[in-house]
């Protein structure tokens, strides 16, 4: 089949391109998505993630490599195979990132994509619920909705000892500034989950110019004989069928499949590619490399008091919290667990915020498998999280293998700069000190783990290479900037050095922004449709033979 426009995958960024390239009726587009629909109920009630969590219908379930610095262990990926993608699956938190981070990215090269120049297409995809104002749009598609009214008292207690100790309130993370204590904004809409899917996505289905293909796994791109992209090769339910563009290729699979997919595609570090006998056709060392998270670990606190534990843990409580959720759409069933939090300097020298704090009334873990399921744990408790907001560790997504059904390789290398485990240290300290201040004594008993017995630098550290985990905020595979030696695309979002092809997703991110990655990465791909449209006004259409076929 021909089509003007091709994009490969169906996530939080490829959506929105679906939606507005289409929207005119001046331009085909068939938008390729390797999962299934969205229709479940789980992907709808926000508290739905945990069950998302460990389901491979929705989700990649994709494993990193052993880590050594993190003693080995391998650390789970989970990314949304679905359409919505991750955000159909995620915590809903919605931060755009620092000024600074975007400013950034302008410095490395990149005009157009400072903070001024991204704060209008931030505004663009927002309807917030306190309106339109200098911050934020009220007329968006993506919904956003402040929980500071329905946080639980413990959260508020944690607040107050931020205040206590000297951090300033922040009554909007997406504001002036992003540093200090706050309580955190979600993508919902009236108690369900707002995202790409459902708010750009579904809309769009209705035009008749948009053609959706599910269960297509890109396995390749394809090329005419001026070696332009052409197309791409999909497995859709046992076969292969080829689909071909009249205009461009824009992949927006997300900060893994993305650079794998340019990787079989014989696009990437050219030995790399030769010794998986892939032929290679372009050479750009960069794809792949990059590779940024954001990596926490969690404080556990047993409370005096009750928190959510208690509901979460029985099946009782469970059926109130639904009732409430069935009768009001609001409650703990329309939050995410991340209430609370904030952004603070962890060292005085610090010249930005450089740490993330999440404040949870629920203390759970992560079961190693999806049969032990999340669940609370069997006391009333808490718990804190920190991240490193901009880690100096750079990992890689390379493929194992030349066969497009392996897995490619995950690894972040995490704590392989040294001012990351120095960050590390200062995030334990703050989750430490706030615990201490005296607004939380009262609901306070005792610190669970790591336990007040460890107490210096390096059994603190030895506690967070053990136990620390990816927030699942991947991105800076194919990373944007001005030089083919050490980028992927240019400012404009084209590949270097290859015609037709496009790349609009969270892998583009020249640095991690602070924060949670999918407002940002919803920006990357409003921007990056009106890039396209304007090229595209400019430009005539080609005359391509339609290559489309199945076997």
């Amino acid at each position: 089949m021909l089509f003007d426009f091709i994009i490969v995958g169906a996530g939080s960024a490829g959506c929105i391109l679906a939606h507005r390239l289409s929207e005119d009726g001046r331009y085909s587009v068939l938008l390729l998505e390797a999962g299934g629909g969205d229709r479940s109920p789980w992907l709808k009630i926000p508290v739905g993630y945990a069950r998302s969590y460990y389901d491979p219908a929705v989700n990649w379930m994709h494993w990193s490599e052993p880590e050594p610095g993190l003693n080995n262990r391998r650390v789970y990926v989970p990314r949304g195979k679905v359409l919505g993608g991750s955000g159909a699956i995620n915590a809903m938190v919605f931060v755009r990132g620092a000024a600074a981070d975007f400013d950034d990215w302008k410095a490395a090269g990149n005009p157009g994509w400072g903070a001024d120049d991204v704060l209008p297409w931030f505004k663009r995809l927002e309807t917030h619920a306190d309106g339109a104002s200098r911050w934020h749009g009220g007329e968006g598609p993506i919904h956003v909705t402040p929980m500071r009214d329905g946080i639980h008292p413990v959260s508020r207690a944690f607040l107050s000892a931020c205040d206590e100790l000297g951090y300033p309130a922040n009554p909007d993370f997406n504001g002036a500034s992003i540093e200090g204590a706050g309580i955190y904004d979600i993508n919902t809409r009236r108690g369900l989950r707002s995202h790409s899917g459902a708010e750009y996505l579904r809309p769009a289905l209705k035009h008749p110019n948009l053609h959706v293909e599910r269960q297509a796994f890109a396995e390749h791109l394809l090329f005419d004989g001026d070696g332009r992209v052409s197309g791409v090769a999909v497995r859709q339910n046992g076969q292969r069928r080829l689909f071909t563009a009249r205009r461009e290729v824009v992949l927006a699979a997300g900060a893994v499949q993305s650079p794998a997919l340019l990787q079989r595609s014989g696009i990437g570090d050219g030995a790399q590619l030769q010794a998986l006998n892939i032929t290679p056709r372009h050479h750009l060392p960069a794809v792949g490399q990059n590779l940024q998270d954001h990596l926490c670990a969690s404080f556990y606190y047993r409370s005096r008091r009750p928190t959510l534990n208690a509901l979460f843990g029985s099946l009782t409580g469970q059926a109130l919290l639904s009732l409430r959720y069935l009768l009001t759409r609001k409650g703990p069933f329309a939050m995410s667990v991340n209430q609370a939090g904030g952004f603070f300097r962890g060292s005085e020298t610090a010249d930005r915020t450089n740490l993330q704090l999440y404040f949870n009334p629920l203390s759970y873990r992560i079961p190693p498998d999806a049969k032990a399921g999340l669940k609370p744990e069997p006391y009333h408790g808490f718990l804190m999280a920190i991240s490193a907001c901009r880690p100096a560790s750079r990992g890689e997504i390379r493929l194992a293998s030349p066969d497009p059904a392996a897995a490619p390789l995950i690894a972040p290398r995490y704590l392989s700069a040294e001012r990351d485990v120095a960050e590390a240290l200062q995030g334990m300290r703050l989750m430490r000190r706030i615990a201490s201040a005296p607004a939380l004594s009262d609901w306070l008993e005792a610190e669970v783990s790591p336990s007040p017995a460890i107490a210096e630098d390096g059994g603190l550290i030895d506690y967070f290479r053990d136990n620390s985990g990816s927030i699942y905020h991947l991105c800076g595979t194919c990373a944007m900037g001005p030089d083919p030696r050490n980028s992927v695309v240019t400012p404009d979002l084209r590949v270097h050095g290859v015609e037709g092809l496009r790349i609009a997703d969270a892998s583009i991110f020249p640095n991690i922004t602070a924060g949670n990655i999918n407002a940002p990465t919803m920006m990357v791909a409003e921007k990056a449709s009106a890039l396209i449209l304007s090229d595209a006004r400019e430009q005539p259409s080609r005359q391509v033979r339609d290559r489309s076929q199945a076997s």
